[in-house]
């Protein structure tokens, strides 16, 4: 039996964006990723399943002021003041505004969460684009109010001088800090925090960024990382994030000033090469050596849908998505691989 994405969105309105691991919710992320592959009949059992995970969303409790919400960017506490923040700036103001003025207030924090702030804050939007409802304004509440919550940058911040290199040559200079010993356990947002103990990746931020074309440059990053999560042996939830991400990133600059654009694809390299940094036990390969399976599209979603994972069901649809855009076949080969190596988490 196939559900619309309203009636998914109802079914899943009553959690809190993470589980009771602290790994984040995937749930309507996952559903609408679904929907965007054309798989409506495997969203329902798939919501069933997942939503056994969830705990309630907690309720608001003290009102954020307007004027003050500097102050409680990072209020772990606070997620339900947060959603509730973000629903009256809903009401008040069409949600492309909100967009607009929220996500550059954001982007500093593109790895809050482990980037899910970004990505769920994305999906909502894209939701949003084809209607735009009450269940869909509240889900890019959840959104925004997520990412508010969990805000957390990286070290270093950009500056006025960039060394303007590709992602992929960029993130050659970018030193590993793990070999094949290091095994990553933890949640992401937590390990991740290892980096505050190096000065050396402050500068990280200014080798690369989008001072040309936002999508190309996108497309170059989510090509690069696509080949990084094939080289890596392990701790691949963490490498599906970097094309993840920079790939919802993708969906929210429609709505973005151009300049707001930029600057936010600056602090998706930096988390993509924050992951890359404290994760990787190998070195990149070019993407262009990776070869394309032999899988066609429709056979690479059912692969992704019989692996019911919540990564391999998003990781598939934004290296479809990301190949439509640049055909490089290491996103087919990423697709592929991650229905098997990820599988159902």
């Amino acid at each position: 039996m196939a559900i619309t994405l309203d009636e998914m969105l109802d079914l899943l309105s009553f959690a809190g964006a993470e589980l009771g691991s602290g790994n984040a919710n995937h749930g309507p992320m996952a559903a609408e990723a679904l929907f965007a592959l054309r798989r409506d009949e495997a969203v329902l059992p798939w919501v069933e399943n997942y939503r056994t995970r969830l705990t309630d969303r907690p309720s608001p409790s003290l009102a954020i002021p307007s004027s003050e919400w500097r102050e409680f960017l990072g209020a772990r506490d606070r997620l339900g003041d947060w959603i509730e923040f973000f629903q009256n700036e809903l009401e008040e103001a069409d949600w492309r505004d909100v967009v607009r003025v929220w996500v550059p207030r954001l982007a500093p924090a593109v790895m809050a969460a482990a980037t899910h702030g970004l990505i769920r804050t994305a999906h909502a939007a894209r939701n949003l684009s084809s209607e735009d409802t009450s269940q869909r304004r509240c889900e890019l509440a959840q959104g925004l109010g997520f990412w508010a919550t969990r805000y957390y940058t990286l070290p270093g911040a950009p500056s006025a001088s960039n060394a303007g290199l590709s992602p992929a040559d960029a993130l050659r200079r970018v030193e590993r800090l793990h070999d094949l010993t290091f095994d990553g356990a933890g949640p992401i947002s937590e390990q991740i925090k290892g980096l505050e103990g190096h000065q050396e990746f402050e500068p990280v931020i200014d080798l690369s960024d989008a001072s040309g074309d936002v999508s190309e440059f996108l497309s170059k990053l989510t090509e690069t990382c696509a080949g990084i999560y094939l080289a890596n042996p392990k701790n691949l939830i963490a490498f599906v994030h970097t094309v993840t991400a920079p790939s919802a990133l993708r969906m929210l600059t429609p709505y973005l000033h151009d300049a707001d654009a930029r600057q936010a694809a600056r602090f998706a390299w930096q988390a993509c090469a924050g992951i890359y940094c404290w994760y990787s036990t190998a070195p990149p390969r070019d993407a262009a050596k990776w070869d394309a399976p032999e899988e066609d599209r429709d056979e690479l979603i059912d692969r992704a849908v019989a692996a019911a994972g919540a990564h391999s069901i998003k990781f598939t649809e934004a290296c479809l998505r990301e190949y439509a855009l640049n055909p490089s076949p290491v996103y087919l080969a990423a697709a592929r691989d991650v229905s098997e190596r990820v599988g159902p988490i």
